[in-house]
């Protein structure tokens, strides 16, 4: 998975009000009640049919780990998705997008200053209207290096322009080597 879709997957999961289930029975009951038919929970999950009856009924209560992980991803999924989308609404509406990171920073600048890369550590708050921009390009299917390319125009107005106060001939912000790139609305 990209870097800024895992980013939006953890801020995600901070905002559960309620923790998901813990025991595998209770995930594979969870599952049961969004998907309807064991069939469509084992093809989610990748294991027989049989497999999935067995943890419902608590005969098998320890799966192999590479099966556990792909049922807890599952049920992360769909735990809770009206907490999301409604913080989700709320950053695209009001609240802005908060984004920490690490990276090296390019940009293409005016004759006579330097544009050279460099690493550097920001925490910024971007307006509400690149939150609403990243999340339409998740929803869209957008390529890791698109939503890089909204961050970093995010950075370029508020971060090294301020708003139009400074840096006016700065153009093509570029995001590059994220060391670690965090969010949170």
């Amino acid at each position: 998975m990209a870097e800024i879709e895992d980013a939006i997957e953890r801020a995600d999961r901070e905002s559960f009000t309620r923790q998901p289930p813990k025991t595998l029975q209770a995930r594979i009951n969870f599952l049961m009640k969004q998907l309807k038919t064991t069939k469509a929970v084992a093809q989610e999950i990748g294991v027989s049919q049989r497999s999935v009856e067995r943890y419902r009924k608590g005969e098998r209560k320890h799966p192999p780990k590479a099966i556990a992980e792909r049922i807890d991803a599952a049920v992360r999924q769909r735990w809770q998705p009206q907490v999301r989308k409604r913080r989700q609404q709320q950053a695209a509406a009001t609240g802005g997008i908060t984004v920490e990171t690490r990276a090296r920073f390019g940009y293409t600048a005016p004759v006579g200053t330097t544009d050279d890369g460099r690493f550097r550590r920001l925490t910024v708050h971007l307006p509400p209207t690149y939150a609403q921009r990243l999340f339409n390009a998740r929803d869209a299917g957008a390529s890791d290096q698109q939503m890089r390319q909204i961050i970093a125009e995010g950075f370029k107005d508020v971060y090294f322009q301020d708003g139009g106060a400074r840096a006016t001939g700065l153009s093509d912000v570029t995001l590059n080597d994220i060391d670690y790139l965090d969010l949170d609305y």
